[in-house]
């Protein structure tokens, strides 16, 4: 969603529009993000969610990650009139789940070293039913499940590079 960040509303958009004030859309995620650094989410914010949704999902994903897209962060059960989340939380009313490091809720960037900048892809979807996923789903799961129940979604894309 070019032209969001550190801007707000658009008027005029359709969709869910995604911003952080941590960084702009295609810019570089601050390093207190990373893995390496304080490994905290950043904040996010959203307008643009339809009246009949059920449920907002979070995810953000590396799709440049060796070996296939690497599932950095999953938030499901939001509920829909939250309009964002601080730096270091759980939406309202959100799930956290298990990221590809193991750990629960966010696991921060950490592309390996000297690669080019990897693009971690933030996407929140509104769902019009909650989201129907296994006990350990990958990215592939999120994204089949997300888009089955999808009244609309939004997306920010942050660069990172160690």
């Amino acid at each position: 969603m070019s032209g969001l960040a550190g801007g707000g509303y658009v008027p005029g958009m359709t969709g869910i529009q995604l911003r952080s004030p941590d960084f702009d859309d295609h810019g570089t995620i601050p390093a207190r993000h990373g893995r390496d650094g304080e490994n905290v989410s950043p904040s996010l914010e959203w307008v643009g969610i339809p009246a009949e949704t059920s449920e907002l999902l979070l995810v953000c994903e590396d799709p440049d990650a060796p070996g296939g897209s690497f599932l950095h962060w999953l938030v499901t059960g939001i509920d829909p009139h939250v309009v964002g989340v601080p730096e270091h939380e759980t939406p309202a009313g959100g799930r956290s789940w298990p990221n590809g490091f193991g750990d629960d809720g966010w696991g921060g960037p950490a592309p390996p070293p000297g690669d080019d900048p990897h693009r971690y892809v933030f996407t929140v979807y509104a769902l019009s039913a909650p989201a129907d996923l296994p006990a350990t789903p990958t990215v592939e799961d999120i994204y089949r499940a997300a888009d089955a129940a999808m009244l609309e979604r939004g997306t920010l894309v942050g660069l990172f590079q160690r």
